[in-house]
Parts: structure tokens; sequence; C-alpha cells
């Protein structure tokens, strides 16, 4: 059997918890189960776990604010939250805080397993990729950051595997429901204005070349054009 893979849990809902945990455990997971958001941090800190799932309303240190904290040294581990919450701000302000996918309570094991090993598949992915022309700029995939001349502008980690998609299909259309089920995980409103908020960041983020354009192909999806 191969090496289980290290997930930091963190759930304020002991019961809760403690399913998650002992499913996941079923799985080849190493569960490293914390009940409120500083134990979180510190045990993050001492064992470096491959991948996070973080609920969002937790005593002590909140889910989105132990994110961005996380993010400050480390830009690539996956985060995943779990939350009531299902308004769009809401939806958004996770992907802002550094976290790459939301799953809203309640939910079911297998729905979680597999946007664990989808997160997981593209993190390994992500670090084979050099860095990427796009017009006058150059993509850090890995660092998560556009070079501009003597610039460098961060990308948030939704705007680059964004950025990622869309520049590997440049100048043709990236199908909307596609990319949404692929990283969002699902195509619902919420997520599909979620991705019209980032693709509204990335166009700023890339407005010093005027050759480049990320055009909306109503109905079908998005086309960068460069």
């Amino acid at each position: 059997m191969s090496q289980p893979i290290k997930i930091l849990l963190a759930e304020d809902e002991l019961a809760l918890g403690q399913i998650v945990k002992e499913s996941l455990e079923t799985r080849n997971f190493e569960v490293l189960f914390c009940e409120n958001g500083e134990t979180a941090l510190k045990t993050y800190l001492k064992e470096k776990p491959e991948l996070l799932v973080l609920d969002v309303m937790m005593p002590k240190k909140d889910g989105f604010e132990l994110a961005q904290e996380i993010r400050v040294n480390d830009k690539h581990v996956p985060i995943i939250f779990l939350t009531a919450k299902s308004q769009t701000k809401d939806v958004v302000e996770g992907f802002e805080h550094g976290g790459n996918d939301y799953l809203k309570k309640p939910f079911s094991m297998e729905e979680l397993i597999v946007r664990i090993h989808a997160l997981l598949n593209r993190n390994r992915l992500k670090k084979t990729k050099d860095k990427i022309q796009i017009g006058d700029y150059i993509f850090d995939y890995t660092k998560q950051k556009l070079a501009y001349d003597t610039e460098e502008v961060p990308l948030t980690h939704r705007e680059a595997e964004l950025l990622f998609h869309l520049s590997e299909v440049r100048n043709e259309i990236l199908d909307r429901s596609l990319i949404l089920k692929k990283i969002w995980g699902d195509d619902d409103f919420f997520n599909a204005r979620s991705m019209d908020v980032f693709i509204t960041k990335l166009r700023k983020k890339l407005k010093k070349d005027e050759n480049i354009q990320i055009v909306n192909v109503r109905g079908y999806g998005y086309k960068l054009i460069c």
C-alpha cells in the first residue's frame, strides 16, 4: 500500500469532524484533526500536510483567517473550505483568502473525496509547469505571478488556475461549463458569478499589453486572445 496522504481537517463540530476523519482514513488518508483555527495553524506548521480541509466558522481563528495566514508562506497547498454559507460574496471571499474549492454543508463524503483527489492531481501538475509567455507578460504558474518588464504582479490561486487554462487554449474558446466543473467543482449560478469576478481581475492585471484580451463569448465561455 502506498504512503497515506496527509490531510489537515479543521472542524469545530466534533461529531462531523470524527465522521469525516474516519471516512478519509478508510481511503488511505492520514488525517490531522483539529477543533479550532489556532490548533490547526500550529499543526500545519509542524506537520506540513498535502491538503487542508477547513471549516469557515471556527473559534479562536476562523477558516478564512487561517487560510490567509498559511498563504503568507505557502502559495500552493490546496485548501477546501467547508461552510453552511451560500451567498455569492461568501464564495468569492473564500477564494480571495486563498481557497481552491468550497463545499457547502451538508455534503456527501464521496463528493469531498472527489474534490480532494482533483485538487491533489492539479497541484502535482502545476509543479511540473514552466513559465508561460502571454503577450508581453511572463506567467509564472508555480510562483503565481505575472511579470511585465521589471514589474511583478501577484495572482491569487484562483486567478492563476484560471489563467493557466485560458493560456492552454489561447485564441480558442474555453468552455464555461467545463472549466467551472474542473476548477470550481460545479457550474451553478454562484460559481459562475465567482468566475466572472476573477475574469474581470485578470483583465485588469493584463491591461498593460493592449494586444491581450479576454473575450466573453456569450453562451459558450471565454477566449484569451494574444
